[in-house]
């Protein structure tokens, strides 16, 4: 299925490319998102139309992105949660958890915007936790994790 991308995707391409992707992927991710236009030709000549737009809009979504990212700067989140006497927690802190920390200390982020590689810590400590506030900006996060006080 060939598409043409209204909006820069990471590891796809740029605004205005004309791009191969399977039918699954563009029927039911990059169409219903916005992200994509067939690659018929009436859509192609409107979108040339529209790319100085588009573009322009792009570089105030990177824009707004990196105001948030200086949000980060330093960010430290303290997270209590439940843990046996060797450290290792009872269940796991997870990108939810994250997130309401983050709120607490007046830092909007989306659940999906939270990226942690090596899934949900399990054990107390301090982990720097990625945040992907764009496909340009990355924050990281310093968040430590603390048995509760009992």
């Amino acid at each position: 299925m060939n598409v043409i991308l209204l909006e820069s995707v990471e590891n796809l391409g740029g605004i205005g490319d004309l791009v191969k992707v399977k039918p699954g992927y563009g029927r039911n991710y990059l169409l219903p998102q916005g992200k994509a236009a067939l690659a018929t030709a009436a859509n192609m000549e409107a979108i040339e139309a529209r790319r100085a737009e588009l573009e322009k809009a792009a570089a105030e979504e990177l824009v707004k992105a990196q105001k948030r990212a200086k949000a980060f700067g330093g960010l430290e989140v303290v997270i209590h949660a439940n843990a046996g006497a060797e450290g290792k927690l009872f269940g796991s802190v997870g990108p939810i958890d994250i997130v309401e920390a983050l709120a607490a200390v007046q830092v909007e982020v989306e659940r999906a915007e939270v990226r942690m590689p090596d899934g949900p810590v399990q054990e107390l400590g301090e982990y720097t936790i990625g945040v992907h506030l764009h496909s340009e900006v990355n924050a990281e996060v310093l968040v430590k994790v603390v048995g509760e006080e009992q």
